[in-house]
């Protein structure tokens, strides 16, 4: 089948391989001293990497890692809450178990754009208080749990359209426990997320079946399935086919959103993708996030390195903290900025690229291959959890060093 100009520029851009190249020409111009907004001192590096190696032994003393995704925030506080709603299920086959794993993983995963450091949730079973991305995953386990993304009274674990269409802010407040004194930055914009997300499951029955079921997807990705092996790259492909339409206000070319795709001036392309830099964050956690529900129903994921690193503020605090990166201008530490902004593109573009340098050097330091110690067993281990470290002990409340002003729907 032969491509329009603006099918080929839609499909580079939902690419793993348009993110790494996209972004290096970014990293390119700053290793030249180019880049506008950020100094980039690579010889900072091989010492971040030792810390990020530290951190590791620290949490995983046997090197045996999880993947980075969001089951490990399911666990928040030592509890697997995954795990005990596990074994109240009677007479569900591996692919039911998956569908609704696939449910829970994504209305998580889209809910879990950052809180701001005046948000908790107080956890009713236990009285745990969480907050930050722990906090957002427990608050969000619970809504699902209770039936909250689910239209079937008889059927509480899933989520479709029909639910999801509906999905109030007040719902949402009320699940999160949104109150004046407990404020949820982009409450707003979370709660429209997830209606936007009911009306892009009625609209691909292919992906999404008659109900507009989010695990119908896991059937789907069983079948592209060859001898039991589904490549990374096809998980990221049905997940920006399928939820690309859910972002707002973003870029687009013929109609046709492409998510989380920005601008940034040092990008020239004589082509419709003219100045735009994809970085699919929030997608490709997800993809991450659904490996374990697949691996667990039989089938073997390939390729995952394919999927870059998450250009989110934990893993970009990271590089600013450890000196890896210096603003050009002082006040950009002092100010607020937009996700859209360039000095935030550029950011992130730089770490999606200084993730896999440093994933390089840590393999080094503990002598593994990349075959055994892929980058998203990097991210969980070490530097998202070195990024967090690392605030807090450059800032009393752990907060990233660059403020953002967050719609709920990218960091």
């Amino acid at each position: 089948m032969i491509l329009s100009d603006s099918q080929s520029a839609i499909a580079y851009l939902r690419s793993p391989a348009a993110i790494r190249e996209r972004c290096g020409i970014i990293f390119a111009a700053a290793e030249a001293g180019r880049a506008p907004h950020f100094a980039l001192h690579l010889d900072r590096l091989p010492e971040t990497a030792r810390y990020v190696k530290r951190v590791i032994r620290d949490s995983y003393p046997t090197l045996t890692i999880p993947y980075h995704s969001r089951w490990r925030h399911f666990a928040a506080g030592g509890r697997d809450r995954w795990a005990t709603l596990a074994a109240s299920f009677k007479d569900r086959s591996v692919e039911d178990i998956a569908r609704v794993r696939f449910d829970l993983a994504l209305t998580s995963v889209l809910l879990d754009a950052g809180a701001g450091e005046a948000w908790s949730y107080r956890e009713p079973t236990t009285g745990d208080r969480f907050s930050r991305s722990e906090g957002l995953a427990v608050a969000s386990f619970d809504l699902f749990a209770a039936g909250a993304f689910s239209s079937e009274a008889n059927d509480r674990l899933r989520a479709d359209a029909t639910a999801l269409r509906g999905f109030s802010e007040a719902a949402l407040a009320s699940g999160f426990q949104v109150t004046a004194d407990n404020p949820l930055v982009g409450l707003a914009g979370r709660a429209a997320l997830m209606r936007r997300l009911g009306e892009a499951l009625a609209s691909d029955r292919e992906l999404f079946g008659e109900a507009g079921r989010i695990g119908h997807l896991f059937g789907y990705l069983s079948r592209r399935a060859r001898n039991g092996t589904l490549p990374a790259a096809d998980i990221l492909d049905a997940v920006l086919r399928g939820f690309s339409p859910i972002w707002p206000g973003r870029e687009s070319i013929d109609c046709v959103n492409l998510g989380d795709v920005w601008r940034h001036s040092a990008i020239r392309a004589a082509d419709r993708t003219d100045g735009l830099v994809p970085f699919h964050k929030l997608s490709q956690w997800l993809s991450y996030s659904l490996v374990e529900p697949l691996e667990d129903a039989g089938i073997r994921i390939t390729g995952l390195d394919r999927l870059t690193g998450l250009p989110e503020y934990r893993n970009g605090g990271l590089f600013i903290d450890s000196g890896v990166l210096i603003p050009r201008h002082a006040d950009l530490l002092r100010t607020r900025h937009v996700v859209g902004s360039e000095p935030i593109v550029e950011w992130r573009a730089l770490t999606v690229i200084l993730l896999d340098r440093v994933a390089g050097l840590v393999r080094a330091e503990l002598d593994l291959a990349a075959a055994d110690f892929p980058l998203a067993k990097i991210l969980e281990g070490g530097t998202w959890s070195a990024g967090r470290r690392l605030a807090r002990e450059r800032r009393a409340d752990g907060a990233p060093p660059i403020t953002l002003d967050s719609d709920g729907t990218v960091f």
